[in-house]
């Protein structure tokens, strides 16, 4: 995202926000969401649209909204926005985006306690002002300070895309100025957990440019503020992104084990300092050493530090001290999941309910951009009132519009699919006969988050129509903690029924988790991993998927949207579930 379209899509979102606590503007306030969705994923900056009159290209962008955007660009802000501020406390607006502070509640707030800021909504929840509103029991305002305490996550650290985006650019940065050799992003980065504090970045060169790399890295062009410079390292605040980033200069003899170093995590490195020492060895960010006369064995590559402790070289996701060591002795480190392994994605939303393309546009879209060879349109069903659900009959007409999409374009390349609810009882939102003629059902939680979900996991997995369980742990990463459940009682009814869970790899899901694709593979069951994404952009996010999926050491031989669509549709009908006839008939 430039830094024009970043802040625009916030200043949208804001607008979006101020349109829910007033009443009665929830029209409004999901127009300005969507556009301010469809904002944050542009190829270009928005002044181009402008320049080139084509911001009504721009999906959920129409006259009023395209008004703003020219009045945003032409002044730097929106009369709009200022109005609603003396309209509404807009100090609250920010609250909405965490799980128990909806619209209703902090109005409720609003009025009974005089309240305008988000720090005198936390001060009368913790004061126990906000216990005595009728309507706010002891449960509700637990619940409240809980997601606060969720909220946090995000507030100190990054989401991973996040900081993929500012690490990769920064790495850009460093890699073509003069004197640097090799430049690699390490820590927390570079093992793609799902939030990343800092964003720490390797380099080597020779010892008389590296001057000349820190005053770079320290410059205007790239800080904002300057936190520690010296010879070999410097800490800083980005200028764009306003996130820390660390630098450390190493000998190019030191490289390897300086990235092992700094890569950690730092459990991994005990064990393999624990190892080393085991073996008349000791390692440090400088290399591998002996102990009897501290010589110097190897460092020059990471291969070659795992290498002198007869190990495989490791990926770094996988570093977490959790068994990979033990594999790698053993040399049967798993070849993991790639991006380019996947052959197809089984959840994203068209126009159709909440996306912004038409299944045709995104049909385009994936051939020019993606080697797949197949994906399902998985439009929300009725329940999903917010996302545009569709009804039986609607969906009815859009299998018919993707089997002449697959006519015309003499292919079976789009796959018809709904992401449907499960209902409290467990039940779903749509009736079996259409969801047998779908090729690819995902069942999804969308309500009930505080409420115990095994039953209803376990129930859906049982429908023979139900492929995948779509986002199970139904988190929002620093909005929405997961919703209790018995994952081992749902890992074994995933197994015993031959549903896969699903690895959604929308970045403030991420959902399954790792710790909880492990525990998949060890019993058994199936994942895939999919976008979930409402427009073009978001169809880039499997590379988190893949991550989190690299993460809990997943194979290809795991992965069912790594397997080609006959393998796909041979695994479910021998696990019982109806593989479908509409796209193909």
């Amino acid at each position: 995202m430039t830094p024009t379209n970043e802040k625009l899509s916030g200043l949208l979102h804001m607008i979006a926000g101020m349109y829910r606590l007033k009443e009665n503007n929830a029209f409004r306030a999901i127009a300005y969401q969507n556009a301010s969705n469809s904002i944050a994923g542009l190829p270009e900056d928005i002044s181009y649209y402008v320049k080139t009159d084509s911001l009504d290209q721009i999906p959920g962008v129409g006259k009023s909204i395209g008004e703003d955007i020219r009045e945003f660009l032409g002044k730097g802000k929106v009369k709009r926005l200022e109005v609603l501020k003396c309209e509404v406390p807009s100090g609250l607006v920010e609250l909405m985006d965490i799980s128990g502070f909806g619209p209703k509640s902090l109005n409720t707030i609003h009025r009974k306690l005089k309240l305008e800021t988000r720090e005198e909504v936390i001060g009368a929840l913790q004061d126990g002002s906000i216990a005595g509103i009728k309507g706010f029991g002891p449960k509700k305002v637990e619940n409240m300070l809980r997601a606060l305490k969720v909220h946090k996550t995000i507030e100190d650290r990054m989401l991973l895309w996040d900081a993929m985006n500012m690490g990769n650019q920064l790495l850009e940065k460093l890699r073509s100025f003069p004197g640097v050799k090799n430049a690699e992003l390490a820590g927390s980065l570079r093992r793609r957990k799902e939030t990343v504090g800092d964003i720490d970045i390797l380099v080597t060169c020779q010892p008389h440019d590296r001057s000349a790399i820190v005053r770079f890295f320290t410059s205007r062009t790239l800080a904002s503020k300057v936190l520690a410079k010296g010879e070999t390292r410097a800490s800083i605040i980005l200028k764009s992104g306003k996130r820390q980033a660390d630098l450390r200069i190493v000998n190019e003899k030191e490289w390897g084990s300086a990235l092992v170093y700094f890569t950690g995590s730092k459990t991994h490195n005990i064990h393999l300092r624990s190892i080393a020492r085991d073996r008349g060895m000791k390692i440090s960010e400088y290399g591998v050493f002996s102990i009897k006369g501290d010589k110097w064995l190897a460092g020059r590559t990471e291969e070659e530090v795992y290498g002198k402790l007869k190990m495989d070289w490791i990926p770094p996701e996988m570093r977490e001290d959790r068994g990979e060591i033990e594999l790698a002795m053993h040399h049967r480190v798993p070849k993991l999941i790639e991006v380019s392994d996947l052959q197809g994605d089984l959840q994203m939303h068209s126009k159709w309910s909440d996306g912004v393309q038409s299944i045709s546009d995104i049909n385009q879209y994936i051939i020019s951009h993606f080697q797949y060879n197949y994906f399902a349109v998985t439009d929300h069903s009725l329940s999903s009132r917010i996302a545009g659900g569709l009804k039986a009959a609607e969906f009815r007409k859009q299998i018919l519009e993707i089997r002449e999409l697959n006519r015309s374009n003499k292919s079976r390349f789009i796959k018809t699919g709904v992401e449907v609810d499960i209902l409290q009882d467990g039940l779903l939102d749509l009736d079996d006969q259409l969801l047998a003629d779908m090729d690819w059902v995902t069942a999804s939680i969308h309500a009930g988050f505080t409420k115990d979900a095994t039953e209803r996991l376990i129930r859906a997995t049982r429908n023979p129509n139900v492929h995948c369980i779509g986002h199970p742990m139904g988190r929002l990463i620093g909005k929405r903690a997961p919703y209790p459940a018995d994952w081992d009682a749902v890992i074994k009814s995933c197994r015993v029924t031959g549903t896969a869970l699903e690895i959604n790899a929308q970045p403030e899901r991420m959902d399954i988790s790792d710790e909880l694709a492990i525990k998949a593979k060890e019993a058994g069951v199936k994942v895939v991993i999919s976008t979930d994404a409402h427009q073009p952009a978001q169809l880039h996010f499997m590379q988190l998927g893949v991550s989190v999926a690299r993460r809990a050491g997943l194979t290809k031989e795991d992965i069912v949207n790594a397997w080609s669509w006959p393998e796909v549709q041979r695994y479910f009908r021998r696990a019982g579930k109806h593989s479908g006839i509409s796209s193909t008939g």
